[in-house]
């Protein structure tokens, strides 16, 4: 051995066996010390650096120090198990102690196995076979000890883990050393000298690592055995698979020759420990290896206490920065089955579903009418969840077109749609997209989902009905206020009345008195239609219906707009409906002087006519800014949501519900940067069939 490399390994010996020394100590004698395990801690650390310095004294392959080495290995066992067995939790540790007792008797066995093979000659036939034994008693003994570090640290609670990390890293860079260096002995059939004297370093690197946890750890060990330690378990698989692998490799090293033997197996040690590192940890193998387990091992595939528990942190989420709650439930559906994304689509007034929240999945085109009423109907009376994978693969023949839109199906990412029902009405659809690891579903994924869906309809629910609550309430407020300007209107239109009397009396000039009486006249007129108009807020006027020219008319409002704005009426032959003229009028002003707004002033407005099948189409379009799906969807038509400064935000609410008050309908298309098409739908005289206003009906009843 070189003189500076034996140095080195001394070096190493010493220091990882003197800090262990001090670190136990300290672990004993100081009350600052912090950690779970802290006697065992010491134990393991004391018995380590005994070990050391027989290997400084005696030789590292010395049977002193073999033998102390195997003490050693039941001191960090010890330590692993008290680990586990914190608090006294001994009803958890069922599924510890056999495996904890097969690994003591599997050291046991290497310990006697190192006794039986000094009673031969060395380099004799026994020997060897012995020797082999006891190489692949370690090998065992490693394997199973890296699962139990891996599912103690997995398996603690999460604010517990902080604390375990130090002495599990500490315990895992010990047996990971030794799992490749036995791994290699085994295929050598001898041990790797240069290997052996590098053990002081893999030492002192357990100490460093259990030093910064003594000083930093500070929260208590609260382990948490579940199915999750089951599903860490099968990391064995994984450790095994990683076993082969590094024989093949040692395997070619053996090949490579005497002379670069050692330094290739220091290479190929950091290599495979670097590789463990950093495929182990990873997100992808760790939800792979979970579908496999729940798929193969177990009845049931979800943990429901923590499903549950992840719902309610979900839903419950709250403060500024928390998303609204139609976000929150779409991610609570996409937490149960890992999905990325999603989409939640809620029921329009008119029938139907339409889109009101995205989740994660901004690029999906989603139509206005998402899915049509007999999708609708279709959901909320069978409840069934539906798996689009099924019927893109044509396992699925019963389900009518209706409930999976074009849109729908053809989007790759959609993976599934989960209905909310609440008291058997639908009141929203979960649109999923495919997880990372997609896989079909089945009765546990729709028992839980049907679950998760309606616990979900009744938050959204009661979200609907605050709405409409504050929504009433916001009108009470609006009549009060319309309450007091009719006041004010009236008294104005009184005094105005009374002038108009008195000038009739006290007028000299005959000229003088025409004009004066025709200008307080049509101002008494305009306050009596102002009065007339604002009384329809108090539900006290009745619909007056005629024959209106609706090409006349959209003739006519293009004309009022000749000195403000370019507004182009396409010509039509004359269209006769039977509606209010003064109210329809209104309500075409309304969104023409919107187009307006929303239009470059160069940009004209368009109106248009047409009839189709006994229903005439107006037309208001413009080239604006634009409206996006989730802005007509929420505010567009909702009263009380202005844009201006000042306004009551009723015009579009309005515009709405005069042409509903016709039998009529009136429907938008738009896109943000390329323009708004209002589509006011409203049938001809020979077919018409106005619903009924609520105010009529309340009138009749009185």
């Amino acid at each position: 051995m070189e003189p500076l490399w034996f140095l080195f390994v001394i070096l190493m010996f010493v220091a990882g066996a003197s800090g262990a020394a001090v670190l136990a100590l300290w672990l004993v004698s100081s009350e600052r010390a912090k950690g779970p395990a802290k006697t065992a801690s010491a134990a393991a650390l004391g018995i380590s650096s005994l070990w050391g310095f027989c290997a400084v004294g005696f030789g590292y392959l010395a049977v002193p120090t073999l033998l102390v080495f195997s003490a050693s290995y039941f001191a960090w066992l010890w330590l692993l198990y008290r680990l586990f067995a914190n608090d006294d939790r001994d009803k958890s540790l069922a599924p510890i102690r056999p495996v904890v007792a097969s690994l003591a008797l599997v050291e046991l066995l290497h310990v006697a196995t190192l006794l039986a093979q000094f009673s031969f000659p060395a380099g004799s036939a026994p020997a060897q076979l012995i020797a082999h034994f006891a190489v692949i008693f370690r090998l065992l003994f490693c394997v199973g000890a890296l699962v139990l570090v891996h599912n103690l640290y997995a398996g603690a609670e999460q604010q517990s883990r902080q604390s375990l990390r130090w002495p599990a890293a500490a315990m895992g860079a010990i047996w990971l050393y030794d799992l490749n260096f036995y791994t290699i002995a085994y295929l050598l059939n001898e041990l790797p000298e240069m290997l052996a004297q590098l053990r002081g370093a893999a030492l002192l690197v357990a100490v460093i690592v259990l030093a910064i946890g003594s000083l930093r750890s500070e929260s208590e060990l609260k382990f948490r055995p579940s199915r999750s330690f089951a599903f860490q378990s099968f990391s064995l698989l994984v450790i095994g698979t990683y076993l082969v692998v590094m024989v093949v490799v040692a395997q070619a090293i053996a090949y490579a020759g005497n002379a670069y033997a050692p330094a290739m197996q220091v290479g190929f040690m950091v290599a495979a420990s670097a590789v463990a590192l950093a495929v182990l940890p990873s997100p992808k193998l760790r939800r792979w290896l979970r579908v496999m387990i729940s798929k193969h091992l177990f009845q049931h595939r979800y943990d429901y206490r923590t499903e549950w528990l992840r719902f309610t942190d979900t839903i419950g989420r709250a403060g500024p920065e928390a998303p609204p709650l139609p976000q929150r439930i779409v991610q609570a559906v996409a937490d149960v089955t890992d999905s990325p994304a999603g989409l939640l689509l809620t029921p329009l007034e008119e029938g139907g579903l339409a889109l009101a929240a995205r989740w994660q999945w901004s690029a999906i085109e989603v139509p206005g009418v998402a899915v049509c009423c007999e999708g609708a109907r279709f959901f909320e009376e069978s409840q069934f969840i539906l798996d689009l994978d099924d019927l893109r693969a044509g396992r699925e023949q019963a389900i009518p077109t209706a409930a999976y839109p074009d849109w729908l199906f053809e989007e790759e990412r959609a993976w599934a749609v989960v209905p909310l029902v609440h008291y058997e009405r639908l009141v929203g659809l979960v649109v999923l997209a495919r997880p990372p690891l997609a896989r079909q579903l089945d009765w546990e994924d729709f028992d839980l989902l049907r679950v998760v869906g309606r616990q979900l309809a009744s938050y959204l629910a009661e979200h609907a009905s605050q709405d409409a609550l504050g929504e009433a309430q916001r009108f009470d407020e609006f009549n009060r206020r319309i309450a007091f300007v009719m006041h004010d209107i009236k008294n104005l239109a009184s005094q105005l009345s009374l002038l108009a009397r008195n000038a009739e009396l006290h007028a000299d000039k005959p000229e003088f008195r025409a004009d004066m009486l025709l200008t307080l006249r049509n101002s008494t007129d305009k306050l009596q239609g102002l009065l007339a108009r604002l009384g329809r807020y108090g539900g006290q006027s009745r619909t007056v219906r005629e024959q209106v020219d609706l090409a006349a008319m959209i003739r006519s409002v293009a004309q009022q707009y000749k000195a403000r704005h370019e507004v182009i009426a396409a010509d039509h032959p004359a269209c006769f409906i039977e509606g209010n003229a003064e109210a329809l009028e209104q309500a075409i002003v309304h969104l023409v002087q919107n187009a307006i707004e929303a239009s470059a002033a160069n940009s004209p407005v368009r109106l248009a006519l047409r009839v189709e099948q006994g229903t005439a189409i107006i037309e208001v379009s413009d080239n604006g800014v634009g409206m996006s799906p989730e802005f007509i969807r929420m505010h567009l038509f909702k009263p009380f949501h202005s844009s201006k400064s000042g306004g009551f935000g009723i015009g579009a609410f309005e515009a709405r519900e005069m042409i509903r008050a016709m039998g009529g309908r009136l429907d938008v298309q738009s896109r943000e940067g390329e323009g708004t098409r209002f589509l006011l739908r409203l049938p001809t005289s020979t077919t018409a069939g106005p619903r009924p206003n609520i105010n009529d009906l309340n009138a009749e009843v009185a």
